[in-house]
């Protein structure tokens, strides 16, 4: 299996890189694909997929709590 990759976007949606299985809650799988991006809006007509509804009306920046040294 290949490294995947899951970037939180500011103000936008969370970025999927590399080879996974995304699966609904009753277990259907979704076509697979290399790279997709997944709503964090909850606004997208392509659910779980982004449609870039978010641009205007979302936002949200996360970022990783800095390592205590």
């Amino acid at each position: 299996m290949s490294d995947v990759q899951i970037k939180v976007l500011d103000n936008g949606p969370l970025r999927v890189t590399g080879t996974v299985e995304l699966i609904d809650a009753e277990g259907n799988k979704f076509p697979q694909k290399a790279a997709f991006s997944l709503c964090r809006c909850g606004l997208s007509s392509k659910l779980p997929y982004c449609d870039g509804t978010h641009k205007t009306q979302f936002e949200s920046v996360v970022r990783a709590p800095k390592e205590e040294e």
